[in-house]
């Protein structure tokens, strides 16, 4: 049940990240985009450059920010996720970044409190990437 809650709050987050986002200007181009390495809960394009977006909501800051949760080792497999995008796309030539939303959303509040990380960490990995 608890894995339920949580993934259903998951959900909720990234539709209000996407609607942000979109505010600010950005093109949605997949949303839970999935292969053998990963998922990247958004993929956009902001201009002119590819953005993978990790989306972290949390009820409380207990067990730390949600931001915190983006860690060396969920960056790594973001990376390698995102290259294989990149390939699979012909788009290796294209600019890309990675942006972090964190949404904090107590139980008792209608708005939660949303913020963006632009380009939020570089590349982790042997892997090359255009920034």
């Amino acid at each position: 049940m608890r894995g339920m809650l949580a993934k259903l709050l998951g959900d909720r987050g990234e539709q209000t990240a996407a609607r942000h986002l979109k505010k600010l200007g950005y093109k949605i181009l997949a949303r839970q985009y999935r292969n053998a390495h990963g998922e990247i809960d958004l993929i956009c394009r902001h201009n002119g450059v590819i953005v993978f977006v990790e989306v972290k909501t949390r009820r409380s800051t207990k067990q730390g920010r949600p931001e915190d949760a983006v860690d060396q080792r969920k960056q790594r497999k973001l990376t390698r996720t995102a290259l294989a995008f990149l390939k699979q796309e012909n788009a290796l030539d294209n600019a890309a970044r990675f942006d972090v939303v964190s949404i904090l959303w107590p139980e008792d509040s209608k708005e939660p409190d949303i913020k963006l990380y632009q380009n939020a960490f570089e590349p982790v990995g042997n892997w090359q990437m255009y920034s």
